[in-house]
């Protein structure tokens, strides 16, 4: 199948599905708001297979230090998928399925699927990472732009949630290893949620989302003007080093984020 984008509506939604633009979610439309930052870098791209930074671009695979391009120097950021062409797996009224091969620099031949659903108060983007050869440590989440004001002259979006935890960042922007009581916002930080991602946006008078995952990592990135993210993640930056999760023969790596809305 070709890779030019992919639209799925469901009610008054559309989102949009782009693998020839990183496998990102280009948009999403609810009642004819654009809830995503639009432009070849924002949308919702995917972080695979690693989320955020790795310190110096190097991480420990086994007993090999392998090294990552440093594509935000002194850092390696946000995988390499977002910047491939993906394939067009499967097109459903409701669902896409796309997939993408990891190649080079990325030591390991492995194939990454992601599905996008649409429902019309819901999308559910589901990822997974299937080694080809021998296991390795990965990571995925999700790195969504929601634009600060949906454009109808109603007010900035609010943040609200509650962490079990902060990630203290140092100075080089990755988690120090120190585990302190959330600090409020600007933010460029990680939280632990054990319970399981909940984080609520509100565009008052407009619509209520909410970014759920059951995955127990998420950063909120706020210190734009145009748009905040919520970014649902295996695990916290720099976490190939610090909790690395495997891919192995018999059991891929696999999450799940769902947002969920309603107009208010």
């Amino acid at each position: 199948m070709s890779n030019e984008d992919i639209t799925l509506t469901a009610g008054d939604a559309e989102v949009t599905v782009s693998p020839a633009g990183g496998g990102r979610i280009g948009s999403l439309r609810v009642g004819g708001a654009e809830l995503l930052r639009q432009g070849p870098r924002f949308g919702c791209f995917p972080m695979v297979p690693w989320c955020g930074r790795i310190r110096d671009g190097r991480f420990l695979d086994g007993a090999a230090v392998r090294q990552m391009p440093l594509n935000s120097p002194p850092h390696a950021i946000h995988g390499t998928a977002r910047d491939g062409a993906w394939r067009t797996a499967r097109v459903t009224a409701e669902e896409a399925v796309i997939t993408y091969d990891l190649v080079d620099p990325w030591p390991h031949p492995a194939r990454v699927t992601q599905s996008v659903a649409l429902t019309g108060d819901g999308l559910t983007v589901t990822m997974s990472v299937e080694t080809y050869g021998e296991s390795f440590p990965a990571q995925i989440g999700w790195h969504p732009w929601f634009n600060r004001n949906l454009g109808g002259g109603g007010e900035d979006v609010r943040i609200d949630f509650r962490a079990a935890w902060q990630e203290e960042r140092g100075e080089d922007h990755l988690p120090t290893g120190r585990r302190i009581e959330p600090l409020p916002g600007p933010w460029d930080d990680c939280f632990g949620m054990p319970e399981g991602v909940d984080v609520t946006l509100t565009w008052p008078g407009e619509l209520e989302l909410k970014v759920g995952s059951r995955e127990q990592w998420v950063v909120v990135y706020d210190e734009q003007e145009a748009a905040v993210c919520v970014e649902p993640q295996t695990g916290p930056p720099n976490g190939l080093n610090t909790h690395p999760r495997l891919v192995t023969p018999i059991e891929p790596l696999e999450a799940t984020t769902t947002w969920s809305w309603r107009r208010l």
